[in-house]
């Protein structure tokens, strides 16, 4: 399969102010015409060049009582250029007076449209106020380009962590514990172990850990394949013969329950939840006296409950009581059924209820 790739965009910025000094406001008036004007010295921000054009005496004949000043896009080579800009008079402090600026937040520049557009100040007022000092004044462009770049981005392969463990496991390196169940030998490795069971860590690194290191380690009431299931969850995180979508027969719920059994001995908590859960949604009348027995005896109650509903159907009771199963709940767990039992008088029949319980 091919590498999947994808293309973003990001946006980026680059900022600069410039300043541009008239000197001899008076003379300039003077000498330029209608529609002639001061071009600034160029400066470069975003990678592009630009200008502050003055003009003292209009743009056009109908309009020459006012001073304009425009920003310029001199790149001729630009494409469409983002920009947001200020444009302002200065007062004596060097800072920008509000009522002589005007901004921009976003223009777009191009070589069809390479002006901004004006900041206009009328004459007489300028006369009036005291920002043309010494006959000289000073107009400041704050210029902020806005630039696009692509970013390739290429998917991280998923985590690979689970294979290298489960390798490990199977190829036995630096393995140094022993277990023996069932008849069956099982390598493995203390730290691993310790990692992912508060039970192994306090056995394994704790009183344990001396005779642990010579003698295989004998465990009882556990079957070899459900130990080597757990051995490959604890490496893995991953248990197949449950997750697996097709696995939905009467030995996957079996061995659910056996694992269930052995993910709490150990303290295991996610594998105690995948195994409650397949319990849990693969519920049947064959394997539900079973697992209503499992429930009871070790205090998984959220499948205790799903097992309590479940019988609360009349016909599933039915079924259940001629199942395999039911003889083994009925000697391990009569407890259980009578809860059961109470459970399915209606509610108005109290005094029947507190008798079976009492029984």
């Amino acid at each position: 399969m091919a590498e999947q790739r994808k293309i973003s965009v990001a946006m980026i910025s680059e900022e600069r102010s410039f300043e541009l000094k008239v000197d001899e406001y008076s003379r300039a008036k003077a000498q330029l015409k209608i529609g002639d004007g001061l071009t600034s010295t160029p400066f470069t921000v975003g990678g592009h060049n630009w200008t502050v054009r003055y003009y003292s005496n209009g743009v056009c004949a109908h309009d020459t009582d006012s001073i304009y000043l425009f920003l310029r896009l001199e790149s001729a080579d630009a494409g469409d250029v983002k920009a947001k800009f200020t444009l302002s008079l200065l007062d004596k402090n060097g800072e920008p007076v509000p009522s002589y600026s005007h901004t921009n937040p976003m223009h777009t520049f191009s070589k069809s449209s390479a002006w901004s557009s004006e900041l206009e100040i009328k004459r007489a007022d300028l006369k009036r106020s005291p920002y043309l000092r010494d006959d000289n004044l000073t107009i400041r462009c704050d210029l902020t380009v806005m630039k696009e770049i692509k970013i390739e981005e290429t998917r991280v392969a998923p985590s690979d962590l689970h294979q290298h463990l489960g390798d490990l496991l199977k190829n036995k390196d630096a393995a140094d514990l022993v277990f023996q169940v069932g008849g069956q030998r099982f390598s493995a490795h203390r730290c691993v172990l310790a990692a992912r069971s508060s039970v192994f860590k306090a056995e394994l690194l704790g009183a344990m850990k001396e005779s642990s290191a010579a003698l295989p380690i004998e465990i009882h009431d556990m079957e070899a394949d459900v130990f080597k299931s757990l051995l490959h969850f604890i490496y893995t995180d991953s248990v197949p013969l449950l997750e697996t979508a097709c696995n939905k027969g009467e030995t996957d719920v079996v061995m659910a329950g056996h694992l269930l059994v052995a993910a709490d001995r150990y303290n295991i908590v996610r594998l105690k939840q995948i195994c409650d859960e397949k319990l849990c949604n693969h519920m049947d009348s064959n394997m539900v006296a079973t697992s209503l027995a499992l429930a009871e005896q070790h205090g998984f109650h959220r499948l205790k409950e799903a097992c309590l509903q479940f019988l609360a159907s009349p016909s599933n009771f039915d079924a259940m009581v001629a199942s395999d199963g039911y003889e083994h709940l009925k000697s391990s767990c009569p407890s259980v059924l009578k809860e059961l039992i109470a459970r399915m008088i209606p509610s108005e029949f109290k005094s029947a209820k507190d008798v079976i319980m009492a029984i």
